[in-house]
């Protein structure tokens, strides 16, 4: 980057900085609340039913928590050490001997609504109106992750290498050529679906409509793409009080009641 464009970045930061920050302050508030849920014949409904909406379905059934979507991801994009686009959270719950583990697979949800689009001051941040896929213009990215705070599910980080917002983006350059997803492609026990949420004629299309599925913090509003089957709805956004839980990231593993 030449010293003029590094100028006007930060000239445009300082003049359009203070714009997001009313948009941002209401975003991080609806963020902090819990909640999981959703209803497949509502989603069903809701459904544009035209255009291309591209989502993800993650069968909890079937994921064993072998963490190879998260390594297919880190070696796809070569993403830096201490920061993922996707990941597998686990969840240890209880007293010994009475102990379970329960696995979450992570990722950018790919909302319908997002808040990250509304916070961007530079529009760096959109949502592809031929895909519905939420992307990053890292050319017009400056930095200042007002996405990656106003983003409900943690999906956001800055790349230590460009020093720009980066996330996942459903592997955009594989699925313009009719590729899977990486993720997808190399999950073992077939735990993830993906495809057009609006064809009827769809695997994934189907799927919400034959099983019941869920969603992360529903109530936020921002209409999730990314749909669970067999969600634990004690898992990570509405533990029990006083229920014992220690749960993994790839930040680092952490012990609390809830």
């Amino acid at each position: 980057m030449t010293d003029k464009e590094a100028n006007k970045r930060r000239e445009f930061l300082k003049t359009a900085g203070g714009l997001a920050v009313g948009s941002l302050a209401s975003a991080v508030a609806l963020s902090q609340a819990p909640g999981v849920g959703a209803n497949s014949a509502q989603i069903i409904a809701s459904s544009k039913k035209t255009g291309v909406q591209y989502g993800m379905l993650i069968d909890l059934r079937r994921c064993i928590g072998c963490h190879a979507c998260s390594v297919a991801c880190k070696a796809e994009f070569d993403v830096p050490m201490g920061v993922a686009r996707s990941w597998v959270e686990y969840t240890e719950k209880g007293e010994y001997p009475n102990v379970g583990r329960s696995f979450l697979p992570r990722m950018c949800n790919h909302c319908s609504d997002p808040d990250c689009v509304r916070v961007c001051p530079t529009g760096a941040t959109y949502k592809r109106p031929q895909d519905g896929i939420v992307v990053i213009d890292q050319g017009v990215c400056i930095g200042c992750l007002y996405c990656a705070q106003a983003c409900p599910y943690g999906a956001r980080f800055l790349n230590p290498v460009t020093r720009t917002a980066d996330k996942c983006d459903l592997c955009i350059h594989r699925v313009s050529k009719g590729l899977l997803p990486a993720c997808v492609n190399t999950c073992q026990g077939r735990a993830r679906v993906f495809g057009d949420i609006n064809d009827v004629n769809s695997e994934i299309h189907q799927l919400i409509a034959k099983h019941p599925v869920s969603v992360l913090r529903e109530h936020i509003g921002t209409s999730p793409n990314v749909f669970y089957i067999g969600l634990d709805t004690t898992d990570e956004n509405t533990k029990r009080p006083g229920q014992y839980v220690r749960v993994t990231t790839h930040k680092g593993t952490h012990t609390k009641r809830g």
